[in-house]
């Protein structure tokens, strides 16, 4: 679950990690009111889960009522990235004399926890790991042992920051470890980190993912859900069950798991379409689970072909057969459907489709024939 802005630095302040007074706006006259309250002059930011805000216009520098009247009128409603804005953050400015970047994730091939902090903040860390990745100080945390403050001091050293700042830093990056472990976050992130003109250290940005797997254990993230604004297809998914990503192209995509699925999209582009979606159906592609799948898909107005891709392995690949054929009596599909069908009774679930056949219902022997089908459909 990604958190917008405000709920991340909300989230920081229950960790004791400093951040700017400031508070949120769904109108032009309650950013006015939080304007007043925190004093001028104020940050006007748009609050979307992604990534380019500034660029787009969705953060606005007011130095009076006017200029705060005029910039949240401006943002509200604004489409950034196909993220319409609904909410605003009104922040106290802060006077910033450097930035730097402090992030934990999961590093899943060490099994550790990975810290990353840099004296360049204030830009994508991607772009700062591909200009100057000798700026970024990498620190692998054991889950046992944790980050105490004497090897936070030892990594604040490391990747130079300001002296200024070191301490300060140091114990941020304390609470921000004990916020991404305990507050069950699979990214905690801070970007920019700044150090005032006051030589104050404290959290100008936040970006934070929660570990889903992790909500029994915190009934209070309920409080973040009712806000979300989740793309209706990942909706639709989610409440029948299924794990599903939606993107842009044209392909709808169906396969049985994680790895077949990504290798599905990435073939689908070899030959020159786009996925619509990821859609990992696991191991039940039963006539429940099929019916489901295709009714996601064919929701999606972009959605011109959609591609099935099974290797059977626990999964049989007949049974497979059989879910589609009740799925499509229960879905009227939109698009044509390509298959490709391989694995454990592989044969058997081909005889059983070949009565089927048409126009609207294809199968091909192998993968990437079965993608450029599916491509030349959509087109």
């Amino acid at each position: 679950m990604d958190l917008f802005e405000y709920q991340g630095k909300q989230y920081f302040s229950k960790f004791g990690i400093a951040v700017s007074p400031g508070g949120v706006a769904d109108t032009v006259e309650e950013a006015l009111a939080v304007a007043e309250r925190v004093g001028y002059p104020v940050v006007v930011k748009a609050q979307v889960k992604v990534g380019g805000r500034g660029k787009a216009g969705g953060v606005k520098l007011a130095d009076n009522a006017d200029e705060v009247r005029l910039h949240a009128g401006n943002i509200l409603g604004l489409d950034i990235k196909g993220h319409v804005v609904r909410r605003l953050w009104i922040e106290l400015s802060s006077d910033i004399q450097k930035e730097y970047y402090a992030s934990f994730t999961l590093d899943r091939p060490n099994k550790t926890h990975l810290g990353m902090l840099s004296a360049e903040g204030g830009v994508e860390i991607e772009e700062v790991a591909v200009n100057n990745p000798d700026a970024i100080a990498m620190l692998s945390i054991d889950p046992v042992r944790g980050l105490d403050l004497a090897t936070a001091r030892r990594w604040v050293a490391e990747a130079n920051l300001d002296d200024i700042a070191r301490e300060q830093a140091a114990e941020i990056l304390v609470k921000l470890y004990t916020c991404y472990t305990e507050g069950d976050c699979d990214l905690a992130e801070i970007n920019p980190l700044i150090l005032t003109m006051d030589n104050k250290v404290h959290a100008l940005d936040a970006k934070v993912t929660l570990d889903e797997n992790a909500s029994y254990r915190h009934p209070e993230w309920e409080e973040f859900r009712w806000s979300e604004t989740e793309d209706p297809r990942e909706q639709m998914a989610k409440e029948r069950g299924l794990n599903y990503i939606g993107l842009d192209g044209t392909v709808g995509i169906i396969a049985n798991g994680a790895g077949l699925a990504m290798s599905t999209l990435d073939v689908v582009n070899q030959v020159g379409g786009t996925a619509a979606n990821f859609l990992d159906i696991g191991g039940g592609a039963n006539a429940d689970v099929m019916a489901a799948a295709l009714e996601v898909i064919n929701a999606d107005p972009k959605v011109k072909s959609i591609f099935v891709n099974i290797f059977g392995g626990i999964t049989r690949v007949d049974e497979v057969a059989k879910g589609v054929l009740e799925a499509l009596k229960r879905v009227d599909i939109s698009s044509p459907i390509v298959l490709r069908l391989d694995g454990t009774n592989a044969v058997e679930g081909r005889a059983i489709l070949a009565p089927h056949l048409s126009a609207s219902l294809i199968t091909e022997p192998t993968m990437l024939d079965a993608a450029r089908r599916a491509v030349s459909l959509a087109n």
